[in-house]
């Protein structure tokens, strides 16, 4: 009796914790090398006089990426130690014997209940099969993805790393600045601000100076030209205002010392080559820059 309940057992544990073949796995995405990567385009950042908005958009996709694909190998875990458990229940109820449900001696409503049992485990066991079955193929898509950024993050350090003389030869035209006044700006980035409030009138205001800020703002050399109010979307003429702002600050960006804008879910980054390019979602209409036009000053 025990040996056959153990064949029993060990069948039913290859049938719940055997998988259909999967393709080789992917290797895992390295948080080290994300926060090793990180590091080098922080030091880039403060080399090129500010955040270069090329490397700070792969390094956000390559954050959430990877986070993406911890997140579901954790739940791949929790699904396989599921069916486990599944196991172990199966062990303990035990099969179902013919004889219980039909025969004179047995209890119907334990036979009955028995039976019950042993039709979930079944159901649960197909449902966990096939839920591992995505899992498995969702962390491999995951995986691939975040290693695609983090290997972009990489390509796009060297090229950056690879314009230093450029970037010198564009820092030493400009000179380097420091805030002063009450106001905590440098003058360039007053000169841009006197200039934008001259040509665009601005019902929303201008924030610029944020103290503590780790970025332009808190170093006096970045304003944000509000298009709304509230947090809202900039639609209609105030949309178009920040349309004809963006194309101003482009148009004259070498003259009046722009190094990057960011507007609508883009950026146009100098020291990137320029050109719009798009950014990942950042989390409402204000960090997507939907209501303001944000500008950078070397």
């Amino acid at each position: 009796m025990r040996l056959g309940r153990r064949t029993a057992l060990a069948a039913l544990l290859a049938g719940l914790l055997a998988l259909p073949p999967s393709r080789p796995a992917s290797a895992d995405p390295s948080p080290a090398e994300l926060r090793k990567l990180t590091k080098q385009a922080a030091q880039l950042n403060d080399l090129y006089r500010g955040q270069i908005q090329s490397l700070e958009e792969i390094r956000i996709q390559a954050g959430k990426a990877t986070q993406t694909s911890g997140a579901l190998q954790a739940r791949l875990d929790r699904a396989r130690a599921d069916v486990a458990d599944i196991a172990r229940n199966a062990y303990i109820v035990g099969p179902l014997d013919g004889t219980q449900l039909f025969g004179l001696g047995g209890e119907p409503h334990n036979a009955l209940g028995h039976a019950a049992n042993m039709a979930y485990i079944a159901h649960e066991r197909t449902s966990q099969v096939q839920r591992i079955e995505k899992l498995i193929d969702d962390s491999k898509k995951a995986k691939l993805a975040a290693n695609d950024k983090i290997n972009k993050l990489r390509k796009e350090i060297k090229v950056m790393q690879g314009k230093r003389r450029e970037m010198e030869r564009l820092l030493a035209k400009y000179g380097f600045q420091q805030p002063g006044g009450s106001s905590g700006l440098t003058q360039r980035m007053i000169t841009v601000r006197a200039e934008v409030m001259q040509n665009f009138p601005m019902p929303y205001g201008v924030g610029c100076l944020r103290s503590g800020d780790p970025g332009e703002h808190g170093k006096g050399r970045a304003c944000d030209f509000m298009m709304s109010g509230g947090g809202r979307v900039a639609s209609g003429a105030d949309a178009d205002r920040g349309d004809a702002l963006a194309e101003y600050l482009i148009q004259n960006g070498s003259r009046l010392g722009v190094m990057y804008i960011i507007w609508k879910q883009r950026y146009y980054d100098i020291r990137s080559g320029g050109g719009w390019d798009p950014m990942s979602d950042r989390g409402g209409p204000t960090a997507n820059h939907y209501d303001h036009v944000h500008v950078s000053v070397f």
